[in-house]
C-alpha cells in the first residue's frame, strides 16, 4: 500500500496505459463475439454482424483518417503508451483486417448456412429456376438498369470519383474486333435494396444479392462488348470534418461547406473481394493511391451492414423476447389511458428515470409536451445533440414558440454524421420562432439539459431534466441511459447559468450541484478521487466506481492509480475503450474493470465517491476523454435522494458481479468474457434481469 505519494510519470512507465485504439478493437470484438455466439437469437446475432462493419467503417473514417493525416503532414507524435504512429497505424491496420476476415469467414461458415436452414436464403443466380430468372430479367430491365451508370476508363475517361462506403463492381471488357482488355466501373444503386427480396415459398424468406443480380446482366450495360470478369471493391475515405469557428462568420453554412468536403476525402481503405485478380488491384491500388496495408482482401459479400435488412423479418422465434417499457412509477395513473399531471409529479419529489427500461414517451416526451401545452409555462431551453427526423420533441418546441412561448434550443450542428440532420432542423425551428443558438466557439455542446420556467402561485417555478442520453425517441428503445427531473432550486440555478453561459456571455463559475466542463469538471473529479485517497490512506473505508463508454485520459487515469496504490477499491463499468491496466501489483491490484455488450447499448455515465459514508453519486453526459474534459461543454448532477444513489449502487453491484454476463479487462489488457458459470450453465443477462426487476417495481416507490 502507498505510503501517501501518488503515481508520477516518473515512477510507472508509460505501458500503464492500454493503446487507446486496441482497446476499441477489442471492443468492437466483443460486439463480434455476440454475433457468433449460438446461444444469441439468430437475427440477433445478424444484427451484431451488420454492427460490427458499421462500427468498423465510422473508426476508419475518422481515427485512422485521423492518424494517417497527422502522419502525413508530420504532425503525429507517439501514443500515450509510446508507441511511435508508423507502428501504430501498421499494428491497428493489422488487428482490424484479422478481425474482418473472421468476421466475412463467420458470416461465410457459419451465419449463412444457419439462415438457411431457418428458411432465410440469400441465393446465388445459379440456385434460381429458369422462371425465377426469366421474372428477374424482367424486373432488372424495368427497376434497375435504367438507374445503372457504366464508367469507362480509357484515355478520354479518367478513372472516376469512388464515393466513399458505396459498393462497386470493378468490370474487364474486351472489344471482340480490337482484342483490347479495358476497365470499367459500376457503382452498385445505393437506393435500392442490397439484399434484393424474390418470391418466397410460404414460411421462407428468399434474397439474392444486388450486385449478383447486375453482374448477371452486364452484357446489357455493355453492348457488343465481351464482359472478361467482374470484381467488387468499397473505398473508405476520411470523412471527419474540420471547421475554424473563430474564423467563421455563419456556421451553418460553413459546415453546409465543409460536408460537401466530406465526400472528396482521401481513401484509408480499399476492400476487395478475394477473387479478384492482380491486375485489376494493382489498377485500384494506383488510381486510389493507396498501399498494399490500407488493402483489405475479404470473401464476398463485401459490406455486410447489409444485414440490418434481415432484422425487418417477422420471426419473433428468432429475436430477443420483446422488453416493453414501462411508465415510470411516479409518472403513473390508475387510469391507463390518462398521463400523469408531470409538473406535480416532479414537485413532490425527484424522479430518475431508467432508459430503456422505462419509457422515454411517457417521461422525457410527456414533459416537453405537457410544457407546450401548459398556458402557465412562459419558456423553454433546451439542448440537442442527436435528435430523429420525425422527433415529437422538434414538434413541441415548435409548438410552444408558434403559442408565444419563450424557446430556446441550443444546437449542436457539429454532432459527428448527424450534421446534415442537425441543420435541417435548427432551421425549422428558427422559421418556427425558436431562439436557436449553436453554443460557444471551440466547445462542441454535449451536455443534455432541459428547463422548463412555469408560472406558480404568482412566482416562476423552474423544472429541469439532466439526462446521459440524447433527446432522441428513436435510440432511447435501444440506448441505455438516466435522466433526473427536478425542481430543486439549488439545481434550477444552476441550469439557468448553464444556459445563460451556453447562449450569452456568461462565463460561470459558481455551480452548486453541477460539474460543468471544461471549467470545473476535471477538477472536480479529481479533487472527489483525491478524497478517497486521502481517507484510504487515514485507514478509513473508501471506493469509487466509475460507469463511462470510453475511459482514456490518462491524468484521470493516474489519479485513480494513486487511490488504488493508497488501497481504495475503484470499480469500472466501461462499455468501449479503456485505457487504464487493472489488477497490476504495486499499480492497480484494487481497480476491477467490465463491461456489458448485448441488446442494449449502454450509455449512461456515473460517478459514485464513498464520501465518508455519505456517499455523492453523480450521472451525466461526460466520458473520461480529452474532448470531453477539455473541448465540450458537459454536465452532471449529483442525486440528492438516498434511493436514488441506492439504485444505482443496486445497479453498479450487478455489473461488477460474477453472476451476470460481463467481460472482465485483465492487465495484460485482454477482455475475457464470462458468459457461463463454474457448472457450465449459462450465465443471465444484465439487460434482462433489470427490465425483470423494474418492471416489478411498484408505484411511486424506488426500487430498493
Amino acid at each position: 500500500m502507498d505510503t501517501g505519494t501518488p503515481v508520477t510519470n516518473d515512477t510507472i512507465g508509460l505501458d500503464r496505459y492500454i493503446d487507446r485504439e486496441t482497446s476499441w478493437l477489442a471492443f468492437n470484438q466483443r460486439v463480434l463475439e455476440l454475433g457468433e455466439d449460438a446461444n444469441v437469437p439468430l437475427l440477433e446475432r445478424t444484427n451484431f454482424m451488420a454492427i460490427f462493419p458499421s462500427n468498423l467503417d465510422e473508426w476508419f473514417m475518422v481515427r485512422v483518417a485521423g492518424l494517417k493525416r497527422r502522419i502525413d503532414t508530420g504532425l503525429a507524435v507517439p501514443t500515450p503508451a509510446g508507441v511511435p504512429p508508423r507502428q501504430e497505424l501498421a499494428t491497428i491496420r493489422a488487428s482490424a483486417r484479422d478481425l474482418q476476415i473472421r468476421h466475412a469467414e463467420h458470416f461465410r461458415d457459419e451465419i449463412r448456412p444457419k439462415l438457411a436452414a431457418e428458411g432465410i436464403h440469400i441465393l446465388a443466380w445459379n440456385d434460381l429456376s429458369a422462371e425465377q430468372q426469366a421474372k428477374l430479367t424482367e424486373i432488372f430491365g424495368t427497376e434497375i438498369f435504367p438507374v445503372l451508370m457504366p464508367l469507362a476508363v480509357d484515355p478520354a475517361h479518367p478513372f472516376p470519383y469512388i464515393s466513399g462506403l458505396s459498393l462497386n463492381l470493378s468490370v474487364r471488357v474486351q472489344n471482340p474486333d480490337a482484342g483490347k482488355a479495358e476497365f470499367a466501373r459500376l457503382k452498385v444503386p445505393p437506393m435500392l435494396p442490397r439484399l434484393f427480396p424474390l418470391d418466397s415459398p410460404e414460411g421462407e424468406t428468399w434474397y439474392i444479392l444486388l450486385e449478383d443480380l447486375i453482374a448477371q446482366h452486364l452484357d446489357a450495360l455493355f453492348p457488343g462488348m465481351q464482359v472478361l470478369d467482374h470484381h467488387a471493391f468499397r473505398v473508405t475515405r476520411n470523412e471527419d470534418v474540420t471547421i475554424e469557428e473563430d474564423e467563421t462568420e455563419n456556421l451553418l453554412q460553413a459546415l453546409e461547406k465543409e460536408l460537401l468536403r466530406r465526400r472528396f476525402g482521401p481513401p484509408i481503405r480499399l476492400e476487395v473481394s478475394e477473387d479478384m485478380d492482380d491486375e485489376t488491384l494493382a489498377l485500384l491500388k494506383d488510381e486510389l493511391d493507396v498501399d498494399n496495408d490500407a488493402v483489405t482482401v475479404l470473401p464476398s459479400p463485401l459490406d455486410l451492414t447489409s444485414l440490418f435488412a434481415l432484422g425487418r423479418i417477422n420471426r419473433p422465434d428468432l429475436k430477443f423476447e420483446t422488453h416493453v417499457p414501462v411508465t415510470h412509477p411516479a409518472f403513473r395513473t390508475s387510469d391507463s389511458d390518462e398521463s400523469a399531471d408531470m409538473f406535480r409529479a416532479i414537485a413532490e419529489r425527484d424522479v430518475l428515470v431508467h432508459h430503456p427500461y422505462e419509457s422515454f414517451s411517457t417521461s422525457v416526451v410527456e414533459f416537453i409536451e405537457q410544457a407546450a401545452a401548459d398556458p402557465d409555462v412562459l419558456a423553454i431551453k433546451q439542448t440537442l445533440y442527436r435528435t430523429s427526423g420525425d422527433s415529437p420533441i422538434i414538434a413541441a418546441l415548435i409548438k410552444a414558440a408558434e403559442s408565444g412561448k419563450q424557446v430556446l434550443a441550443l444546437v449542436e450542428i457539429k454532432a459527428r454524421f448527424d450534421e446534415q440532420n442537425n441543420i435541417v432542423w435548427a432551421r425549422k425551428l428558427e422559421k418556427a420562432g425558436v431562439h436557436v443558438v449553436y453554443g460557444l466557439v471551440g466547445l462542441k455542446t454535449h451536455c443534455k439539459l432541459l428547463q422548463v420556467l412555469r408560472r406558480e402561485d404568482g412566482k416562476l417555478r423552474a423544472y429541469n431534466h439532466i439526462g446521459t442520453g440524447n433527446y432522441n425517441p428513436k435510440t432511447s428503445r435501444i440506448y441505455e441511459d438516466l435522466g433526473l427531473f427536478t425542481c430543486d432550486p439549488e439545481v434550477s440555478g444552476d441550469v439557468t447559468r448553464l444556459f445563460n453561459q451556453l447562449s450569452g456571455y456568461a462565463i460561470e463559475r459558481d455551480f452548486k450541484r453541477l460539474l460543468v466542463a471544461p471549467l470545473h469538471l476535471r477538477k472536480g473529479l479529481l479533487d472527489l478521487i483525491e478524497r478517497e485517497r486521502q481517507a484510504a490512506l487515514r485507514g478509513e473505508e473508501s471506493r469509487i466506481r466509475i460507469k463511462v463508454n470510453s475511459m482514456v485520459d490518462e491524468e484521470i487515469i493516474d489519479a485513480l492509480y494513486a487511490a488504488a496504490q493508497a488501497g481504495v477499491p475503484v470499480d469500472i463499468y466501461v462499455r468501449g475503450i479503456c485505457g487504464i491496466r487493472p489488477g497490476v501489483p504495486g499499480l492497480s491490484e484494487t481497480i476491477r474493470v467490465r463491461s456489458v455488450v448485448g441488446r442494449y447499448l449502454e450509455h449512461s455515465r456515473i460517478f459514485t465517491f464513498h464520501n465518508g459514508g455519505d456517499t455523492h453519486t453523480y450521472i451525466g453526459s461526460a466520458d473520461m476523454m480529452h474532448r470531453n474534459l477539455d473541448r465540450r461543454i458537459e454536465a452532471l448532477v449529483r442525486l440528492a435522494d438516498p434511493h436514488h444513489v441506492k439504485e444505482l449502487e443496486d445497479f453498479f453491484d450487478m455489473g461488477m458481479s460474477n453472476d451476470y454476463a460481463t467481460w472482465a479487462l485483465e492487465a495484460s489488457g485482454e477482455w475475457v468474457r464470462r458468459s457461463v458459470d463454474e457448472n457450465g450453465r449459462r450465465l443471465p443477462e444484465l439487460h434482462d434481469e433489470l427490465m425483470r426487476r423494474i418492471q416489478a417495481r411498484p408505484m411511486r416507490h424506488a426500487l430498493r
